[in-house]
């Protein structure tokens, strides 16, 4: 049976050597081939973020103009490597660098210690309380009969029903407890699910995710299974608790994002929820080019980020080289805020942003255990879960960590390690058997 250390080893020179083939490839292509295969795959990367930036930015004739640059970059980079005879050069290489990319990640994720959150075996409470939204993810507490599922397993569940008007869902919370619940379970969307895990957490009660809202983002960073949310509820029988953080902005609960500018103003449109995307590419040339909202500024634990276009405290940060894109946060028990702020005026700091990522210039990745945002408006549009809300000023987001005590199935799909940076010091370390941590060189041994 492969060793760790070798395994990591074999992926490590697996990595060098696609990398290698991928620059001889290029050398030895016909005359100056090589060199344009570079130079117009670079040019192409540039043209498409410069199309992408004049597509959300403008309306009418310019969008137009952005979306024509756009397929006329992808078309002349392909048409051009097939005129001068290099496509295959072209293809080939991207092939072993996407090749040698993936070995290089498996290798440095192999011998990457584990970080995952702490587990604990937990005693199946005897008396739990599910408050379930049936409307919410376009029906599933129906689709998947949860609320059967849930009392055959001993749980009361409390339904939202539209039909009763509007519900205080805190107060249906406080009221499970008052009755004498052992703990609090949601099943609906990420926003409701952070009012009752406050409760949850002030009573110092398990918490437990039914994942059947529409993305499920709390859900998916738990590690639970979203395409089937009964499955969580096996944690009422053979459970763990995981000790996670819980974001509050201005003392209102948050388990994923708070979102100010751009993207908070888009949410506040009544059209949001029906068409997103097209809400979205309407709203956004007024946000972008002279940005129509109240300008703000932050202030991160103490330092200060002026006029952000767009600014997304997270609930622990999310992973990447590409903060705005990363879809997983790899723990939640960190104890701090991430923090991304985006300000982007022009179409070359989009190209910026686009190509550099955390390295550009118009944006800020960090993480805080504060951040307060001040206006000259007395309120502003904030998201929240991915709730529009308005927040008196000015507006400030803390994080309690290890304040809510989730029960999840002992068997669960689990989080997956982030990928993180390609560190070119560390793969040659690996090849060479030099920065093997001890426990894998002891085991090669």
């Amino acid at each position: 049976m492969v060793s760790t250390g070798s395994r990591a080893r074999l992926l490590a020179w697996l990595a060098l050597i696609g990398s290698l083939a991928a620059v001889i490839v290029l050398v030895s292509a016909s005359g100056r081939g090589g060199l344009l295969v570079l130079l117009l795959g670079s040019a192409g990367v540039v043209a498409v973020a410069v199309g992408l930036w004049l597509t959300v930015a403008h309306r009418g004739v310019v969008r137009w103009f952005g979306v024509l640059l756009v397929l006329c970059a992808l078309t002349v980079v392909l048409i051009s490597y097939t005129v001068k005879g290099v496509w295959p050069e072209a293809v080939a290489a991207v092939l072993l660098w996407c090749v040698a990319a993936v070995c290089a990640r498996s290798a440095l994720r192999t011998v990457r210690p584990s970080d995952g959150m702490h587990a604990i075996r937990h005693a199946p409470p005897t008396r739990p309380v599910l408050i379930m939204n049936p409307r919410s993810g376009g029906g599933k507490v129906g689709r998947f009969g949860l609320i059967a599922k849930a009392e055959a397993l001993g749980a009361r569940v409390e339904l939202l029903d539209a039909a009763q008007g509007h519900v205080d869902v805190t107060e249906l919370a406080r009221r499970a407890v008052a009755a004498g619940a052992d703990l609090l379970g949601v099943a609906g969307g990420d926003g409701t699910q952070a009012l009752v895990a406050a409760v949850a957490a002030e009573h110092r009660l398990p918490f437990l995710v039914l994942p059947a809202g529409t993305r499920n983002h709390f859900a998916m960073d738990l590690g639970l299974d979203r395409a089937d949310p009964s499955l969580a509820l096996a944690a009422l029988t053979d459970g763990e608790e995981l000790l996670v953080d819980l974001g509050t902005v201005n003392g209102r609960p948050f388990v994923n994002t708070v979102s100010f500018g751009v993207y908070a103003q888009i949410v506040q449109s009544p059209e949001y929820r029906d068409a997103k995307t097209g809400t979205a590419l309407e709203a956004l040339p007024d946000l972008l080019l002279g940005y129509s909202g109240e300008q703000m500024h932050a202030v991160i634990d103490g330092a200060a980020l002026q006029a952000p276009q767009a600014l997304l405290v997270s609930n622990n940060a999310y992973a990447g080289a590409q903060p705005l894109g990363a879809a997983r946060r790899p723990r939640l028990d960190g104890g701090v805020l991430g923090v991304v702020g985006v300000r982007v005026e022009n179409a070359a700091q989009a190209a910026e942003v686009a190509m550099l990522g955390r390295r550009a210039a118009g944006l800020t990745a960090t993480t805080a255990r504060e951040v307060t945002v001040h206006s000259r408006a007395p309120s502003v549009p904030v998201g929240v879960d991915g709730e529009a809300l308005s927040l008196s000023t000015p507006v400030t987001c803390t994080v309690h960590p290890g304040a809510l005590r989730v029960l999840v199935p002992r068997q669960r799909p689990g989080v997956p390690a982030p990928r993180g940076a390609l560190e070119v010091r560390r793969l040659l370390g690996l090849a060479l058997g030099s920065a093997l941590p001890a426990d894998h060189a002891q085991t090669d041994r």
